[in-house]
């Protein structure tokens, strides 16, 4: 007898188990993103918003980390953030990765946004990635 009790709560802990797993369970998708010319200072450029692909339906998920790339002139002097509907998080260069935006909805379209520091030229930049990952 006490054989079986431990059998079925083996069965229960093992269900319990599978189940914290499904709901756990992470994934990634990268997109593309045309590139833009940032023409003032006084002004913010946005880049288009971009949403998971199709395919992918992940109602309940979570950003975990964003990584992100964009390319300009070495000499061109930008300010950079990577947007979110609930907030902008800095961008420390034109390469990288953060977690600042953890815990937001991962079906929530994003964008890059860029000023130019005063006095600037206006800059192209392309290139633009980003890879989110989340869970």
């Amino acid at each position: 007898m006490l054989g079986w009790w431990r059998y079925v709560i083996s069965i229960l802990v093992l269900a319990l188990g599978v189940g914290s797993m499904a709901q756990a369970a992470t994934g990634s998708w990268v997109t593309q993103v045309p590139g833009l010319m940032v023409t003032m200072s006084d002004r913010a450029s946005q880049s288009e918003m971009v949403r998971p692909p199709a395919g992918i339906s992940a109602p309940g998920a979570v950003i975990e980390r964003v990584q992100w790339q964009y390319q300009h002139a070495p000499d061109a002097a930008l300010q950079a953030w990577l947007c979110h509907p609930e907030r902008c998080v800095p961008l420390s260069g034109m390469r990288g990765q953060t977690r600042a935006l953890s815990g937001q909805k991962a079906t929530t379209p994003l964008h890059f946004q860029f000023v130019l520091r005063p006095g600037q030229r206006p800059v192209s930049v392309k290139g633009m990635q980003m890879i989110i990952n989340y869970q």
